[in-house]
């Protein structure tokens, strides 16, 4: 079959990223490109290499989408300007992979989702962390029941602080939709997709302690968090934590999962690759069943250790073969919805329900048995362009 023809846009960090994925995956040719920017736009052409010479490059979107140069697009911008972009996107009947987090309000979010209504072009959702093979082989456990009942879901992530971006974006919440939307989307999605629950209701605590403290960009402090624990209560019963620390690259494992249930336990370690399974009534403390996880399709480990690529293999096979998204428009919403709830728990010192941020009656503002109770619980905490 003929090649899949992609158009990124936003080629900064994050779209320079997909270029190399792209670069590896067969059936996929990167054939335009489109950044504000001219050193990222430079930056895009020289990651292509002997592949740039038959790349079209745009300083704006709307000449890429009107080109006819691509099959598909990526879109890659800063947060704040995805909204915008997708909505011309979605214009068109193009398929689209958009960069976490979907928006970054839930309003922003709705609005997107609304106009993407009835469309048939494939929306896909770039949750890639889904992908990570300890985190699948995770998933596929608790799926399969190994672990019985699920009761509990924890993520930890001690990284790094924030990278930096063109012109700073990633500073200031404004352009984030802070912290807790802009990174950890991925971990509310775990959270959900490895429960197979929705969120109901969500108490945090975190603050910016460390990171950024002396920094001023046009007389301006950056107020992104650098630190929280969250507590997401699910509708089914079970309870997710994450706990998040950006002061942390002092460590073994960047990513820590831990699913419980009531016959056992399972564990994820990245970047170890090591997934842990223990069975209740055969297994105790150090004697766990320890298995090396990989996936050999991977033929470029990337910022996320091959999680990308395997997302793009998907996606390519979405698109070739009309499939439904694997991620999808709701799937980013609730992820965003989680972050929006768990900011404005700290903001406010309580716990938040997802009803009064989603808006609507789908969502429960409670549940029998459930332990956050009214009191004060929260704490409070710090809280506040182009390619990514």
């Amino acid at each position: 079959m003929d090649d899949v023809r992609y158009g990124v846009i936003g080629t900064g960090m994050m779209g320079v990223e997909h270029i190399a994925n792209l670069l590896a995956l067969p059936g996929a040719r990167v054939t335009a490109i489109a950044d504000p920017h001219e050193p990222s736009r430079a930056q895009a052409l020289a990651t292509l290499g002997a592949e740039a010479a038959g790349v079209a490059s745009f300083e704006h979107h709307h000449d890429l989408l009107a080109s006819g140069a691509c099959d598909a697009v990526v879109v890659a911008t800063p947060n704040h300007t995805h909204v915008d972009v997708l909505l011309d996107v979605l214009q068109t009947d193009l398929p689209v992979l958009t960069e976490k987090p979907l928006c970054t309000t839930v309003s922003d979010c709705r609005r997107v989702i609304d106009v993407a209504a009835g469309r048939h072009a494939l929306v896909w959702v770039g949750l890639e962390y889904r992908y990570m093979p300890p985190v699948a082989r995770l998933v596929q456990e608790v799926h399969a029941g190994t672990i019985g009942r699920l009761h509990m879901i924890a993520v930890r992530e001690h990284r790094f602080p924030f990278l930096v971006k063109v012109g700073d974006w990633n500073r200031f919440n404004r352009n984030t939709g802070g912290t807790l939307v802009e990174k950890c989307c991925h971990f509310f999605d775990l959270i959900h997709h490895v429960s197979g629950q929705r969120a109901v209701r969500v108490l945090a605590s975190g603050g910016q302690d460390v990171n950024h403290l002396d920094e001023v960009y046009a007389g301006e402090r950056p107020d992104i968090l650098d630190n929280a624990y969250v507590i997401v209560e699910l509708d089914g019963g079970a309870r997710g934590l994450l706990d998040l620390c950006m002061f942390a690259e002092a460590t073994r494992n960047q990513e820590e999962l831990v699913a419980v249930g009531d016959r056992g336990k399972v564990e994820a370690l990245v970047p170890d690759g090591v997934v842990r399974i223990g069975r209740r009534g055969t297994h105790w403390i150090g004697g766990v069943e320890e298995h090396r996880v990989a996936d050999d399709r991977v033929a470029y480990e990337g910022f996320h250790h091959g999680s990308s690529y395997l997302e793009h293999f998907d996606f390519l096979a979405a698109v070739r073969d009309d499939l439904p998204p694997k991620v999808s428009l709701e799937d980013g919403l609730l992820a965003v919805a989680v972050g929006v709830a768990a900011h404005r728990s700290i903001d406010e010192g309580r716990p938040v329900t997802l009803a009064e941020v989603l808006g609507d009656s789908d969502s429960q503002s409670g549940r029998p048995g459930s332990h956050f109770g009214s009191q004060n619980l929260g704490a409070g905490g710090e809280g506040g362009v182009v390619g990514s």
